[in-house]
């Protein structure tokens, strides 16, 4: 294990619209604010989503499972924000769910907004992480 300890920096709460791709908004926002590091925590509604299920073996590199979400869902998540050499990467698990069917998984590629999408993002100050391509397992995985 490799850690660093740092303190809580700035707040921030963001409500995304119906509609509005929550995801590509989200990593907006820590581009606009320099947010380098954070951890964020989504509760609301989601209508489409993209999702991996966890992977197909066993082995190296993983193949995902791909999941869908569609139609309205009630959706809770949290993730980490830490950038790259080009920009701000998000790493969100969360799960959605109507009625008795509930699918839990890595949020990826693409995200619709059902109704309101609230999120509370807390920034870590005083670490140094990136998220770097790790040549084994090919995953934008955690340096510190």
């Amino acid at each position: 294990m490799k850690y660093q300890a740092g303190g809580i920096g700035r707040a921030f709460v963001a409500r995304f619209e119906d509609g509005e791709d929550f995801l590509q908004s989200l990593a907006g926002l820590a581009r606009r604010e320099d947010i380098r590091s954070a951890v964020f925590f989504l509760v609301g509604g989601i209508k489409e989503g993209r999702v991996v299920l966890g992977p197909k073996a066993d082995e190296m590199p993983p193949e995902p499972v791909w999941g869908e979400i569609s139609g309205n869902n009630e959706m809770v998540g949290t993730g980490t924000i830490f950038w790259d050499g080009s920009g701000p990467r998000l790493h969100l698990h969360m799960a959605a769910g109507r009625g008795g069917s509930v699918t839990v998984g890595c949020l990826r590629e693409k995200s619709s907004t059902f109704l309101v999408l609230e999120a509370v993002i807390l920034e870590i100050a005083g670490i140094d992480a990136t998220r770097q391509t790790d040549p084994v397992s090919g995953l934008a995985l955690l340096k510190l």
